[in-house]
């Protein structure tokens, strides 16, 4: 007689996910049945996702393959907001059913947050905060970590300097201007519309710069009354980045999170001696630092308390189905939008 357990085949659990099949176009992003993850590490918990966020490290990897080409298809989103469903024999921190927040994976190698299911070492987590959606959180781990590396960290800024933060309406300078004004700076942007420059200005900042109308460096140096700002953080990347050397004091910072083009002229740099600093938060991830990923978290933490007690908000222009995840391509690629993009998870 056939073994019992030959006679029935157990079905492995599927769920759903948005597949990156090759690089490409956003077409190449398609929704497909995935096996649920089945077993966790000592440390991991397995979280029913909510809620994932788009930034452009999205779009970038999409178009150009991840950092782990060999390893494909891929399941992109570094952000993720969800439900703790299941927990390791040895994680201490996170209980079942708490609502969690985190950047992690989305590169190639782990998993990405765009499905309904993904895990994740818990020190790697914060969670999420209790005063907001999940979309809102889900919008908001890689652009906190990022604003506040760049100005906290790499900037070193300081209660009472001025800084300068390009497209202070986008994912990462609508949360460097609040972070900015957290740590008692005083704000001067650049924004493309009316409607940006009424919204920086409900975040805080101090000065509004149309940078299409405006010499943005002119700009800054007389709202400075000459003499440039303390710290100028560059969210935009290839002239802007070398265009804003001037607008910066004598012995001041910049931080930028584009690589540096070729042709960079540095002679303004030079000449008025700036620390220059790149901020790429994934690092910790792609480098496998736990430590730096833990502290990530912490910062996190810190951000989850501020949110809870209005201090600080994240704006969400758009929410769209998981298997919408091709239109939130398209809309992240037009860099019109204010704030950031999320895919909401059923």
């Amino acid at each position: 007689m056939a073994n019992a357990a030959n006679r029935f085949k157990v079905e492995e659990e599927v769920v759903k996910a948005v597949l990156m099949t090759a690089p490409g176009n956003p077409e190449v992003l398609q929704v497909q049945d995935v096996p649920k993850p089945s077993s966790l590490g000592k440390t991991e918990l397995l979280v029913h996702l909510r809620a994932a966020g788009i930034n452009p490290i999205d779009t970038k990897l999409r178009k150009r393959g991840t950092f782990y080409p060999n390893q494909m298809p891929a399941i992109l989103g570094c952000d993720g907001a969800g439900v703790v469903e299941a927990v390791g024999d040895s994680v201490q921190r996170f209980r079942v059913g708490e609502e969690v927040y985190f950047c992690n994976g989305g590169l190639g190698a782990h998993q990405g947050n765009y499905a309904e299911y993904t895990t994740v070492d818990e020190r790697f987590v914060a969670r999420k905060p209790a005063s907001i959606s999940f979309a809102e959180a889900a919008a908001a781990p890689l652009v906190l970590i990022t604003a506040w590396e760049a100005m906290y960290e790499r900037g070193r800024l300081e209660p009472g300097e001025r800084v300068f933060i390009h497209a202070g309406a986008g994912g990462v300078g609508h949360v460097a201007i609040q972070l900015a004004r957290l740590k008692g700076a005083s704000v001067c942007t650049t924004v493309s519309s009316h409607q940006k420059a009424d919204f920086v200005r409900s975040l805080g900042a101090d000065h509004v710069i149309f940078y299409k109308q405006t010499d943005f460096a002119q700009a800054v140096l007389d709202w400075t009354e000459g003499e440039g700002v303390d710290l100028a953080f560059d969210t935009v990347g290839g002239e802007t980045f070398q265009k804003t050397f001037p607008a910066v004091r004598v012995y001041g910072d910049i931080v930028t999170i584009l690589e540096p083009d070729a042709n960079t002229v540095w002679k303004a740099a030079r000449s008025r001696n700036l620390r220059i600093s790149l901020e790429l938060m994934l690092t910790p991830m792609l480098q496998g630092m736990v430590e730096a990923q833990q502290h990530q978290a912490e910062i996190l933490e810190q951000c989850a308390q501020w949110i809870d007690a209005g201090k600080l908000k994240i704006q969400v222009s758009h929410q769209l189905p998981l298997a919408d995840a091709a239109k939130a391509h398209q809309l992240q690629e037009t860099g019109s939008t204010i704030g950031k993009i999320v895919l909401l998870i059923p």
